[in-house]
């Protein structure tokens, strides 16, 4: 990289830096709009103990779920277990650690840490185990629950385009947790389909700024679909 440019051609390069015990945010929700390459290449890196924020971990061998089978994910911060067997088996039998978080509050703290914010109040929550072990407050007759905000080591995100500036453009439901993702990352590593020229992308259709983003890497993306339903022939 040199000055404004943010491009890596390496995914070793895109993740320099990258050690065991760290946090890190991943984008995606289920298999769509994951940073795939990235993922792989994170299987294949003597790392361990890393705690993972992600909505879910998609299916048992792909995705996050190759980083699960390797044990490398030693605690998920999700919303959901969804279809992972494995993850459903670490977490039953206690080799995983699992903070289920309500799925807007997942993404509140995500934004909210990506913010500055530390903490807010929120009525989800409140008088079930989510708010076990956390302030609550009564504010003009409702009761709340006090949650942090998240931010992590390494943020890796998939967007649909990006510039050379990291200036990044997300597609449809592919965006899901990605953009609040690219702010709350100390590190911001984002994987894309196409890069173009410094200048190209109509400023109005900008998502996340390239301020937010540290490397951009281009990517070749499997899109694997969880669950394909097709018209009986």
């Amino acid at each position: 990289m040199a000055g404004l440019n943010k491009v890596v051609t390496t995914y070793q390069q895109a993740l320099e830096g990258l050690t065991s015990d760290m946090t890190i945010m991943v984008g995606g929700f289920g298999l769509c709009g994951i940073p795939e390459g990235l993922i792989k290449t994170m299987t294949e890196m003597p790392i361990k103990g890393l705690t993972a924020i992600s909505n879910n971990a998609g299916v048992d061998d792909f995705g996050l779920g190759l980083l699960l089978q390797n044990r490398q994910i030693s605690t998920m911060v999700s919303s959901y277990v969804g279809e992972n067997a494995e993850f459903e088996r670490q977490m039953l039998s206690g080799e995983l650690e699992v903070i289920l978080t309500p799925q807007g509050t997942l993404a509140e703290k995500i934004r909210a840490g990506g913010a500055g914010i530390p903490a807010f109040f929120t009525a989800t929550g409140f008088g079930t185990p989510v708010a076990d072990g956390k302030e609550t407050r009564n504010i003009d007759g409702r009761d709340y629950v006090l949650e942090p905000s998240l931010t992590a080591d390494f943020a890796l995100v998939k967007a649909w385009k990006a510039d050379t500036m990291g200036n990044l453009i997300y597609r449809n439901t592919a965006a899901n947790f990605n953009p609040m993702m690219a702010t709350a990352g100390k590190i911001t590593v984002v994987e894309v389909e196409e890069i173009v020229p410094a200048g190209s992308l109509d400023p109005n259709y900008i998502h996340t700024p390239g301020i937010y983003v540290d490397r951009v890497i281009q990517g070749t993306f499997e899109k694997r679909v969880e669950q394909r339903t097709v018209k009986a022939g």
